[in-house]
């Protein structure tokens, strides 16, 4: 017998509920935000998934508020932005996962500047995926500590290159074990202080690396739960996904415990959710769709808000919510003001985390990637304007066009004029923002190969921009080219990651923006091999990374304002440049 859904309903899903009156904080609660990479709806024990054991996230679910149907967006970069504005992705300038298209605009008000101002310490460990220059850097949105990567991908999972507040420095361990050990230091030293931790882990996203205590579980498990169009799923890619998770989960279990230990638990709120749908074809509860696609499976993610002083264990939440919810649930549970925020695309969840469920309005969503899908509580219209009953159908097998006619044109309507409002300037190849260097308040400016356009013969690793390298640099035709601005003008000492061979060192190479140049030579031999492969537990179409040697190139003078940037070679003596991966711009009057 299927289950009817009320859209006015919150039901405990546990037999007795504990009491919490006398619970009520007497200051401020501390929040903790854990965004996964790439996890499937499906991806957790509690979900269904017979093969995975998550008993850390299972039971911080059932202690707190699980959401029924809670939605994001089909890819990365965009859930984060809805996130962390709490307003449509559409709005904030966000229309690729690289390239600069993955930028949050800077007129938008972030999470972490509200709760900055709110009396917050404030940080993000792990993936950020919203900008790397300022003033679209974690640091220069309103986080005071950032010790991750801003690329939508990174190309290695143990002890990689990583950026902490800026500069590069180098990682302690598997990635995300690293990162949660950060989370746990911060909440250790501002215990004293309200803080508000945005912890981006980066898996199960590829490259698919993962350690063996993890790894070796599942590597020859005969997976009994299938994606419902078998033939197509890669099953040691299922594995290493699962196994990425089960390190997840380890991690979440090592956070919770840091909170008990420091008596922080009761009054700490801990959100836990994903960013899309399934990065594979794998088991999702038979939904249609994964990673990329607008239907239910590539949208779904679980949700799940722990509270102890406020929120009683067991509360399910049925009526269907949206990440950019987030921001004013927890700015409204906080007491943070909103003041200086945009008009926002998300309501406050608090009434249905409190039982407060009297008057909640039905509401519509809208998910778009390349195209555009509807959801109300009870149905979706897809992209091909196939209408379906969610509740009777959730796989989506079946349309119901014919039984529902009034339905299905009112929700073509609905998409359609949401198309002509929203879609008018989005979505363009190139938006024309420089990337800013020099921007005051960040005296360290990354320039990576990902933001840069190579002309002649320079080639790129891999097709995929992010965390890529420029290569096949052999002639003095070939150039890099970034579209650039100076925010602040002034002297600044340039910095270079690159590789070359013995028999192609001593390439001259110059560094130009606009009237300001600098010349330098290439003068150490470093050639190390490309790496990641032997680590990847299935092959990866992203580029392979290398280690790359940092070397200090000179000193520049750089007037305020915009240009291009421009690295070429004038002498070439043998047959390359250099393998060219980051630039480094510091100022240093």
């Amino acid at each position: 017998m299927k289950r009817v859904v009320s859209k006015y309903m919150v039901f405990g899903a546990i037999g007795a509920l504990v009491s919490v009156a006398g619970h009520a904080a007497s200051s401020k609660p501390n929040v903790v935000v854990i965004l996964t990479d790439d996890q499937g709806w499906g991806d957790l024990g509690i979900n269904g998934n017979t093969a995975i054991h998550t008993p850390n996230i299972d039971r911080m679910a059932l202690a707190g508020a699980r959401f029924d149907r809670f939605f994001v967006s089909p890819v990365c970069s965009p859930t984060r932005a809805e996130f962390l504005t709490g307003r449509h992705h559409v709005r904030c300038g966000v229309y690729s996962t690289s390239a600069g298209g993955e930028r949050i605009n800077a007129d938008e008000t972030l999470i972490a500047e509200l709760f900055k101002r709110g009396g917050y310490k404030t940080a993000a460990f792990g993936k950020w995926h919203s900008g790397m220059q300022a003033p679209y850097h974690p640091n220069t949105r309103g986080f005071d500590e950032f010790y991750g990567f801003c690329s939508g991908h990174w190309g290695d999972y143990f002890s990689p290159m990583l950026d902490h507040n800026g500069d590069i420095v180098s990682g302690n361990g598997y990635v995300n074990d690293d990162f949660t050990e950060r989370a746990m230091d911060f909440i250790a030293t501002h215990r004293a202080a309200p803080f508000l931790v945005y912890l981006p882990l980066n898996t199960p996203h590829s490259p698919m690396q993962v350690p063996d205590r993890w790894w070796d579980k599942f590597k020859d498990m005969e997976l009994t739960q299938e994606h419902r169009d078998r033939n197509k799923e890669n099953i040691d890619h299922t594995r290493a996904a699962l196994a990425m998770c089960e390190n997840i989960d380890w991690n979440v279990g090592r956070l919770l415990a840091k909170l008990d230990e420091l008596k922080l638990a009761e009054n700490t709120i801990v959100v836990y959710f994903s960013d899309n749908g399934p990065n594979g074809k794998r088991w999702n509860g038979d939904m249609r769709g994964q990673k990329g696609s607008t239907d239910e499976g590539g949208v779904r993610s679980p949700l799940f808000i722990r509270w102890p002083a406020k929120i009683r264990p067991g509360t399910e939440v049925l009526p269907i919510c949206s990440a950019y919810d987030l921001l004013p649930t927890l700015a409204e549970l906080c007491g943070v003001p909103l003041a200086g925020t945009q008009p926002l695309d998300g309501t406050s969840l608090k009434p249905l985390l409190l039982g407060q469920t009297a008057g909640w309005k039905e509401r519509t969503l809208v998910h778009y990637w390349r195209n555009i899908s509807v959801r109300t509580q009870r149905h979706r219209l897809d992209y091909k304007g196939n209408l379906y009953d969610m509740v009777a159908d959730p796989g989506q097998r079946k349309p119901v066009n014919g039984e529902a006619p009034e339905t299905a044109a009112s929700l073509a309507a609905f998409a359609e004029n949401w198309r002509t409002q929203m879609l008018a300037e989005h979505g363009k190849a190139f938006d024309g923002r420089p990337f800013v260097i020099g921007h005051p308040g960040a005296p360290i400016t990354q320039i990576p190969a990902r933001d840069g356009v190579g002309l002649g013969g320079i080639k790129r690793s891999s097709r995929h921009p992010n965390d890529s390298f420029f290569t096949h640099w052999k002639n003095k035709d070939d150039a890099i080219e970034w579209n650039c601005e100076v925010g602040q003008g002034g002297t600044y000492q340039v910095e270079l990651f690159y590789t070359c061979p013995a028999a192609d060192v001593g390439s001259t190479v110059e560094l130009a923006f606009n009237a300001a140049v600098l010349t330098g030579k290439i003068v150490e031999a470093h050639d190390p091999p490309l790496e990641g492969m032997e680590l990847d537990r299935v092959p990866r179409s992203e580029s392979y990374n290398k280690d790359f040697k940092r070397m200090t190139l000179g000193r520049i003078q750089l007037q305020k304002g915009p240009g291009t940037l421009r690295l070429r070679a004038l002498d070439i003596p043998g047959e390359g440049v250099m393998d060219f991966r980051l630039m480094l711009l510091t100022r240093v009057d």
